[in-house]
Formats: C-alpha cells, structure tokens, sequence
C-alpha cells in the first residue's frame, strides 16, 4: 500500500492523470473517496501489528488515508521526489519543513523576499523555541555562503518570491548547501511544478501551498512537502502524528483531481500572464513590471534556465502611489479583488495592506513593496479581455475614464 513505484516512464503531463491510482475491488473509472477517520482489524494481532509497523496498513486517518495518499504519490511523482506529506494548507506545509527539523540552538538561512506568514514564522515564532536566523538578498549567491554559521541548519526561500517575483538559483544554493551539509528548503508555491520542478534542480526539501495552482479553483485548502524517505522518516513523520495537521480526504480527492489539468490549466495561464505582462510595460499608467518571462526581469537568465515559462503571476508599480493603485483595482469589471493566486480566475490585490500588511514599511520596502505594487494572478479568461479591462481601468485611475 505505501511502497514507492518505480520510475514512471510517461511524461509528467501523462503522470497527472494517471500516477497513484489505485483502483478498490469495485474497479471505479475515477479516484475513489473515503471519508473515514478510522479503520478495523481483523484481529487484535493485526491491530498490534499495524501499531508496531510491522503491517503498513491503516491505523487512523490523522496519520494516513487512502484518498490522502493517492495525492500523496501523484504528486511525489510529479515533482520527482521519493515521498510526499499532505497537509492542511500551505503554511502548515511551510511551517512543518522547518520545525520538524529544527532544534533550540539551530541557525536558519532565509531570503528575505518572503510571504508575510512566512516571514513572520522565520522572524517571530522560530525564535520562541531558542532558533535564531539570518536573513539576505536571496538573488546574490555570495551571501548565503556569507551568512553560514556553525549551526545553520537550513536554507529557506520562496522562488518566484511574493510578490516581487524574484528569483533565487535553485541549483546554485542548492550546491552551497550541500556542501556545508544544510538541508535546503524551497517554497514552490508560486510556480508550481506545471512551470518549475525545485526538486531535480537542487532543493532538499519543496513546499507546496496546494490551495494555489494545484487546486486551482478556489475550493479548498491544502498543503504539500516533497522531499526523501529518510528526511520524512528522520522529520516529518513524528512531527505530523503528533501535531495533526492532516489534509482532509474530501481536500485530497479534490486536489489529486486537479492535479490532471494543472499543465493545461498553468500553461494557458502563463502564456496569457506572458501577453498580460507586455502589455502592461507599454501602459503609461504603469511605471514598472516585473515578470520572469520578459527579457527587462532583472533574472530573466535565471527564469529560462529553471523555469518553464513564465508563470501565472504578473506585479507591477501604478503610477501616482496607493491612491491610484486603489483607484484602479476598484474600477476593475472582470479581474476580481482577493488575496488568492494561481485561480482560474484572474484575481488581483495590493500587497502593502493584504498579503504583507503584517511587515513594518522598511521590511516592504526593502524587497521593493511599495504603496503602488499590485500583484495580478492572471486566469483562464481569453487574454484580450484581460488587457480591456486592465486599460479602462488604468485609464480611470489617471483621471481618464
């Protein structure tokens, strides 16, 4: 039942519709679902035996579940690694890489481009249990060499970054890493693994916040860790038994049904977000850009060589400061105000008072958040409807709608 399949020998888009199914005796055409939380034996030595380890069967869904491991081993597979944990959302993910690993007297490592949640995790809550940090500029190699202390553990960041869409070299921190012996954490969120695979490009550890791009469809919440057998032996699975942050089944199924279209459905989104983000530099409403998939990204080198395209999400600088980024979110007709990413629906929000309101005004703006940034997760919607409503309601926001 848990045993590692060998290497699929199908693309990863065959992978998505097929890995991890494994059929009831019914022989059902989809995935089944089973909502339980618990299970039966069929004698107490059995039970004492699944307790043990000695049966790998089922004990209780807190620890693992059918329908739970079908999304498990989908996307272990997808991302190449050998063992996936589902979680319930993307920051149990993102806290559970790190604290199941982490000691009181351990040193972490961290991009200071971060997701506020994220941030606050690294710079507040680690701290609590005795771990201290360091954070750098994440793009420049050198300071991740620079910041290493005898006992750093860990190396964490976000690539593409939220919501400046910086990158981070994933091979090359990865080999730093590995040479001082440091497990190296990336947070995928914002890519996915439909735009880039952080595992066979050099991460240890990937965290997903499922909820984005991998479901896809604003209907719940998920979380994902990739990473070895012996980091989830070593790590994660005491920590998750005895903390429960389990995914519910209902979750899982949802997600390992979406995880069939999540190349199509990125893929689209990128090539829209590519034609989005073109039009936006030419906008004279627009003061700055900043999406990998165009040549003017500071790292667009770096977004070619680890990344398949683009991505879905497109950030920008409106010009006349938050009033007018203010003005034109609220003239928008078809690109909805929310927090939420990677939809397929475009969806659009202003990081200095949502997503990063929680950060003071010299950690904003010392990652380039400023009072004019707005992020845009472009959808599924044809592309040239996209750019109308971005038009009028840029227009409105300069006095000229």
């Amino acid at each position: 039942m848990l045993e590692h399949p060998a290497p699929s020998p199908w693309s990863v888009q065959t992978q998505l519709v097929h890995d991890g199914l494994d059929r009831s005796d019914f022989g059902e055409t989809t995935e089944a679902l089973y909502l339980t939380s618990g299970y039966v034996y069929d004698s107490a030595e059995q039970a004492a035996d699944r307790f043990s380890g000695e049966d790998e069967g089922y004990i209780y869904s807190r620890y693992g579940n059918p329908t739970v491991s079908l999304f498990e081993r989908r996307l272990a597979a997808i991302e190449g690694t050998e063992r996936c944990a589902a979680l319930s959302s993307g920051m149990a993910a993102m806290y559970a890489a790190l604290a199941s690993q982490l000691r009181a007297g351990d040193h972490i490592v961290a991009s200071r481009a971060l997701f506020g949640s994220c941030l606050q995790v690294i710079t507040n809550l680690l701290p609590r249990y005795g771990i201290t940090y360091t954070l750098i500029d994440g793009a420049e190699l050198s300071a991740w060499s620079a910041a290493i202390q005898p006992q750093t553990r860990v190396f964490f960041c976000e690539t593409p970054s939220n919501p400046m869409l910086e990158l981070v070299d994933i091979g090359a921190v990865g080999e730093i890493a590995r040479s001082a012996g440091i497990c190296f954490v990336v947070d995928n969120a914002f890519a996915s693994p439909a735009v880039q695979r952080a595992a066979p490009l050099g991460a240890d550890v990937v965290t997903y916040s499922a909820t984005k791009h991998i479901d896809g469809q604003g209907r719940c919440l998920g979380g994902a860790i990739c990473c070895s057998e012996a980091f989830y032996q070593q790590h994660l699975q005491f920590y998750i038994r005895h903390t429960g942050p389990s995914l519910s089944p209902f979750n899982a199924w949802t997600l390992a049904k979406s995880l069939e279209t999540l190349d199509i459905r990125v893929t689209q989104m990128a090539r829209s977000a590519a034609n989005v983000a073109a039009f936006l530099t030419e906008h004279p409403a627009v003061e700055h850009v900043s999406y990998p998939g165009l040549a003017s990204h500071s790292q667009h080198a770096i977004a070619r060589r680890q990344m398949i395209n683009g991505g879905t999400l497109v950030s920008f600088q409106v010009r006349g400061g938050q009033n007018a980024a203010f003005r034109a979110l609220n003239a928008l007709g078809l690109i909805r105000i929310s927090n939420n990413l990677g939809d397929s629906k475009s969806m659009v929000t202003h990081p200095a008072t949502t997503t990063h309101r929680v950060l003071s005004d010299e950690q904003r703006w010392s990652v380039g958040i400023t009072n004019s940034l707005v992020r845009l997760s472009v959808g599924l919607e044809l592309d040239e409807d996209l750019m109308t409503d971005l038009d009028q309601a840029l227009n409105c926001a300069q006095g000229e709608g």
